[in-house]
């Protein structure tokens, strides 16, 4: 079959720094252009900007991730005739590599899956709870980083879940590129240097992390080469356990079940049971061998004649994105200037109102009842979009009274953000999987647990557990903890229309919320949608707290007159960098089909198609 002719934009390959060279030997697809706008960026204000990077076409099949040699090796799996879960395996095992302060085969998260055969979309959370051996009354401080803030690794499960589900290549095929990353190394990108860089004096702290991460005792240059040797070593032994199995005449599943067995009842989970133990910390083999991943069905709404879906709990962020798209269909959004004074306010209070609701009922189902369907209802949508007032900010609410609900006392406790990633991928089947994963806050625990190479994911934290005794979400030994994972699929009359992601921790579905009434309200193409400026509400001390001081982080972009009608509105702005935002990745297909991928320029993300 001949290969399909290249779709580069060899200007902005060498605007990246690309040689001649470089750039002929790009493999025949469609790369995003570079100039990626870093977090670090100087956190002053700016003019809009028009449009910098081109939707990327996807005739055959795409990926978007957070990286562009996730983006890649995800792509290449398609290229290989995988299917969309072999791309955002191979995509997350290779983000485990290159963003290692966001993403872990021992952290967290939450997939989104549509299967074009039958229509249905599916969810997969990958989500490991605290362990048993957990104090309850424990001081959250001890939460936050170190040997006893460890979860039970939940990301590997997931990606043998969806392997097995919908998955058509070897795992051994969809590490190759992981393991060649960590193995051989890769150039480090600034950004994640510059994390490395501020997150140095608690990585010291822990003699396995600083090993990796700050090889001689420092932080790594910029663009130096990379290795994280443990990793290499671990993701090759559960390839190998994988081809043992095929070799000793096991089926694919079977295979699967060899390398998944590897992690969680082998080698993997006994070198991090005897390193937790060891150090004091809670994570024991009955914890590994407890978990699994489970499939359910997604929240959903509807949204201007289009079908929503996004992660159930023990996420959030499904929650919050569905409620905040039900008040907000009561305003006619499209009538008023986009980014403008009006748009953005009522915009703020929908996220007021929803997170008010979402913080207070919210917590893991398998310990507290939690009324999903009222607030995911039209009725109740239309009560508390009785609360937005369209010429003043109002005061973050107490979440709504509904039957049967606990009162808490006041939260005085700061909640310490989360750090995810993303990718989308469809497939020549048209197949459509949406993953956020992530290892809590930056870096997770700060522990390298042994020798496996792996960080876990710090979900027990105050932010993704509650602070208050008798809250849904207050943390205990077996109890999974919320998380802000969001990926999102939207139909339209049962054909496949978008399916994103993003990464931002309290912001994710704050970011998502404002690209989909980009995308749908204002009719934006997906780059433009993921490029707008951006805003998100921060709450002090937490969004747990009714009445929190919140103010509005506002990108510099936003024209000054919508700044300054925001402010005589009674909100309390803050300008950030103009782009610091969140980072979404996308696909999107038009009335005949046509898809088009987008990657966000606020991070390293990158779309990559054939």
């Amino acid at each position: 079959m001949t290969a399909p002719a290249p779709l580069l934009d060899r200007r902005a390959m060498l605007g990246s720094g690309l040689g001649l060279a470089a750039v002929a030997a790009l493999p025949a697809t469609a790369l995003a252009q570079s100039g990626s706008r870093a977090p670090d960026a100087p956190r002053t204000g700016m003019a809009s900007v028009a449009q910098h990077r081109v939707e990327v076409p996807m005739p055959t099949g795409g990926v978007s991730a957070g990286h562009p040699l996730a983006a890649m090796a995800g792509t290449r799996m398609l290229m290989m005739g995988g299917s969309a879960a072999d791309a955002v395996v191979a995509a997350m095992a290779v983000m485990n590599v290159v963003e290692p302060w966001a993403s872990s085969a021992a952290g967290n998260g939450f997939a989104t899956c549509l299967d074009a055969k039958s229509g249905k979309v599916s969810s997969l959370a990958f989500t490991g709870g605290a362990p048993k051996a957990l104090d309850p009354n424990v001081d959250p401080k001890l939460l936050d980083h170190g040997h006893k803030a460890v979860a039970v690794p939940g990301a590997f499960g997931g990606w043998i879940a969806l392997a097995r589900k919908y998955g058509r290549l070897p795992l051994a095929t969809l590490l190759e590129s992981a393991i060649g990353y960590a193995r051989d190394g890769h150039p480090l990108d600034p950004s994640i240097a510059m994390f490395i860089t501020r997150a140095q004096k608690t990585l010291a702290l822990y003699p396995t992390s600083a090993a990796i991460f700050l090889p001689g005792g420092q932080p790594p240059a910029p663009r130096a080469l990379f290795r994280n040797m443990p990793l290499a070593r671990t993701l090759q032994a559960m390839s190998d356990a994988e081809s043992a199995a095929i070799k000793g005449g096991a089926d694919r599943d079977t295979a699967l079940q060899a390398a998944y067995d590897y992690f969680y009842a082998g080698p993997v989970a006994q070198e991090m049971t005897r390193f937790s133990q060891a150090q004091g910390g809670w994570l024991r083999m009955e914890d590994m061998r407890g978990y699994a991943p489970k499939w359910a069905d997604p929240v959903t709404t509807s949204y201007r004649g289009l079908d929503v879906y996004c992660s159930p709990l023990t996420s959030r962020t499904g929650l919050e994105l569905c409620a905040q798209l039900n008040l907000v269909e009561g305003f006619d959004l499209s009538a008023l200037p986009g980014g403008g004074t009006a748009m953005t306010h009522l915009l703020i209070e929908a996220i007021k109102i929803a997170k008010a609701d979402v913080y207070r009922y919210a917590g893991d189902p398998a310990f507290v009842k939690v009324p999903v369907d009222i607030l995911l209802s039209k009725g109740f949508a239309a009560q508390r979009r009785k609360l937005i007032d369209p010429g003043h900010a109002i005061a973050y609410p107490q979440g709504a009274d509904l039957p049967g609900a606990g009162r808490r006392g006041p939260s005085k406790q700061r909640s310490r953000g989360g750090d995810t990633t993303s990718m989308s991928a469809v497939d020549s089947d048209g197949n459509a999987i949406a993953v956020t994963t992530t290892v809590g806050g930056g870096f997770g625990t700060f522990v390298v647990m042994g020798d496996t190479g792996l960080l876990c994911n710090n979900g027990l934290r105050i932010g993704s557990s509650a602070p208050d005794a008798g809250h849904p979400n207050k943390v205990a030994p077996g109890k999974i903890a919320l998380l802000g994972n969001g990926p999102t699929i939207l139909l339209d009359k049962g054909r496949f229309k978008l399916v994103c992601g993003s990464p931002g921790g309290e912001t994710i579905g704050q970011t998502q919320f404002q690209f989909l009434v980009n995308m749908i309200d204002r009719g934006m193409g997906i780059q433009a949608a993921i490029e707008a400026p951006r805003f998100a509400l921060d709450a002090e001390p937490s969004f747990y707290q009714p009445g929190a001081a919140i103010s509005v982080q506002m990108e510099g972009r936003f024209a000054a007159d919508t700044v300054a009608g925001l402010q005589a509105m009674g909100h309390s702005v803050e300008s950030v960098g103009p782009y610091a935002i969140g980072s979404v990745q996308g696909i999107v297909a038009d009335v005949s089909g046509t898809r088009m991928g987008g990657a966000d320029p606020r991070r390293m993300g990158y779309a990559v198609g054939y």
